[in-house]
């Protein structure tokens, strides 16, 4: 059955007169989707009795509810969400992440990976398939208090780019949610559908970088080979970032592998004239052994030696380690 969930204002409209229903009810539609969240066609009440049965016989809305949920010490929550994937049904993540009055949901864009980062265990799940909007926007729907969202879950979202850019339309449509794109970040380890994000998207952009040295970071991160990680800063370089649109640089820190000075001053010259972020992040502990996370008094180095150059580096707190809330971690577990 088609699911509603996901479907632009036109769509919608095309919807209301294959059900006998007048255009105008497109837009009813709409705000019960993505305004009142409506999860059954009774609720819809504005829509005619006949109207509504005739919906329920060709259509459904898409929403369903996450199948297991891991609660945190430090307040983070993870969740698994059941969807469509190429064989079969397959398992998903979202992260919701609270801090004082900021509720983030790290959203999954993809069941799996093709990216194959060998520090990610995402990348250990093979990949099963693009998630559809109503599959994105169901997750973000399970909850109602969220400030900000982070598409930084499972997946490449650069790699669905079709799905990704129609959940954010309606995330920011006037018809849809009307939230301001600077409440998103949208992530890539950085491939040439980038471009056509940059062109046809205001929310922020997080880049995966974890090595500024193109043939060490091939090494761990393949889609170096489609795109090198100069490549990548110099396509930026091309866009306005002296407003409100932000882009960062995600940067894991490794013990004595990418924590050094020479590391250092590499990032200094990739990202020199770049109006930008980098975000240092300790490497979730017990994952991988191959890839020791730094400590802090090296991470607190290299912060300030960044920050004293001119480049603004923060370092991330870890959030839910007791609940595997890394990328991948929960889906691995349950599998």
């Amino acid at each position: 059955m088609e699911v509603l969930l996901g479907k632009t204002l036109t769509e919608l409209q095309e919807v209301a007169l294959n059900v006998g229903l007048p255009k105008f009810a497109g837009k009813q539609l709409a705000e019960w989707l993505y305004v009142r969240r409506a999860t059954d066609f009774d609720a819809m009440t504005n829509i005619s009795l006949k109207g509504r049965e005739a919906l329920k016989a060709s259509y459904s809305i898409g929403r369903h509810n996450p199948i297991k949920e891991a609660i945190s010490a430090d307040g983070t929550r993870k969740y698994l969400f059941e969807v469509q994937g190429n064989k079969g049904t397959q398992f998903i993540e979202s992260v919701y992440i609270p801090e004082d009055d900021r509720m983030t949901l790290c959203v999954s864009t993809q069941a799996g990976c093709k990216m194959g980062c060998k520090f990610c265990m995402t990348g250990t799940l093979g990949f099963h398939g693009n998630l559809s909007a109503a599959e994105i926007l169901n997750q973000i729907f399970y909850f109602d208090d969220l400030t900000n969202l982070v598409f930084m879950g499972e997946g490449e979202p650069m790699d669905n780019l079709d799905n990704v850019l129609r959940a954010l339309e309606i995330m920011t449509a006037n018809y849809g949610c009307a939230w301001s794109p600077k409440r998103i970040t949208v992530s890539t380890v950085g491939i040439p559908a980038m471009k056509r994000f940059l062109d046809e998207s205001e929310c922020h952009l997080a880049v995966s970088m974890h090595n500024p040295i193109p043939m060490e970071r091939k090494e761990i991160m393949p889609a170096e080979k489609l795109m090198s990680i100069t490549d990548v800063v110099a396509l930026i370089k091309q866009y306005d970032w002296s407003h409100q649109r932000r882009v960062s640089f995600e940067y894991i820190c490794w013990a004595g592998v990418n924590d050094t000075p020479r590391y250092a001053k590499e990032l200094l010259r990739l990202l020199k004239g770049l109006n930008c972020r980098i975000n240092l992040i300790r490497f979730h502990e017990g994952v991988d052994k191959d890839f020791p996370s730094s400590d802090e008094q090296s991470m607190e180095w290299l912060r300030d030696y960044l920050t004293e150059h001119g480049l603004t580096a923060t370092i991330r707190r870890s959030r839910g380690e007791d609940i595997l809330a890394a990328c991948g971690m929960l889906v691995n577990s349950l599998q």
